[in-house]
């Protein structure tokens, strides 16, 4: 952390996952691939998984009356089964190449719906089973569990559903608090929390927790109309970041 570029990337990627957690959906999957610029993928991640779970505690807090227990019903047991999925195949992954494809699908939705949605049109909400949800839920502990990347599965699947924004960010805070400390267990199998990503956590806890109350107060002032079509410009630059990513 003395290295002012490590430094640098590591303050970047605390606020793009602050202000996820303050209820930007999404942002939080470019920490790992900002702070991977100047360390190890491996190191980073880790690095970022105490400080996710501080802010969890901050985001869950501030949405805690506003969240959608059916949704979330659904999700949580599909992102364990990813998170097992991912921590088996760890080590046999090409990890670029999967946020290339993730990237690629999350800038084309986004754009999609962009496009129904232009002039403010009015589109019905999703309907989609619960077991569908289920199916998203794998995909976004699995992608979670590799480099923290699990919003871009969660968006596709909820952010068509129309929930009120409030009730959308805190589904959001609620189902990834529960997904960061169902990845602790593998983190501490594969000796990830070394002194050095424990110190380097706790220095950057104080901006993390700022950045996700600054978040938070931002999304709870802002129109729902305007709200959605944030989400959905951020995961056009979200995926045009991550296919970015896999192919230099």
């Amino acid at each position: 952390m003395s290295d002012p570029a490590t430094l640098a990337a590591c303050v970047a990627a605390v606020i793009l996952v602050g202000m996820a957690k303050g209820g930007f959906s999404g942002l939080g999957a470019l920490g790992t691939p900002v702070a991977a610029l100047v360390l190890p993928p491996s190191t980073a991640a880790a690095i970022l998984l105490p400080i996710l779970i501080v802010q969890d505690v901050v985001s869950v807090w501030s949405f805690r009356h506003a969240w959608d227990r059916w949704i979330v019903a659904w999700m949580l047991p599909g992102a364990l089964a990813g998170i097992t999925v991912g921590w088996a195949v760890a080590a046999s992954i090409d990890e670029k190449a999967l946020m290339g494809v993730l990237g690629g699908i999350t800038l084309l939705f986004g754009a999609y719906r962009l496009w129904v949605e232009r002039g403010n049109r009015v589109v019905a909400a999703s309907t989609s089973p619960g077991w569908v949800g289920a199916l998203f839920g794998m995909a976004t502990g699995f992608t979670s569990q590799v480099a923290h990347a699990g919003g871009p599965p969660f968006q596709m699947w909820v952010t068509p559903r129309k929930l009120p924004h409030l009730t959308y960010a805190g589904t959001n805070a609620i189902l990834f608090a529960a997904i960061n400390w169902l990845k602790v267990p593998s983190y501490i199998l594969l000796g990830a929390f070394t002194r050095d990503v424990v110190i380097a956590a706790a220095l950057l806890v104080p901006l993390a927790i700022i950045t996700t109350l600054l978040s938070v107060r931002v999304v709870k002032v802002l129109r729902p109309e305007r709200f959605y079509t944030i989400i959905y410009l951020l995961m056009v630059l979200l995926g045009g970041k991550l296919m970015a990513d896999a192919f230099t």
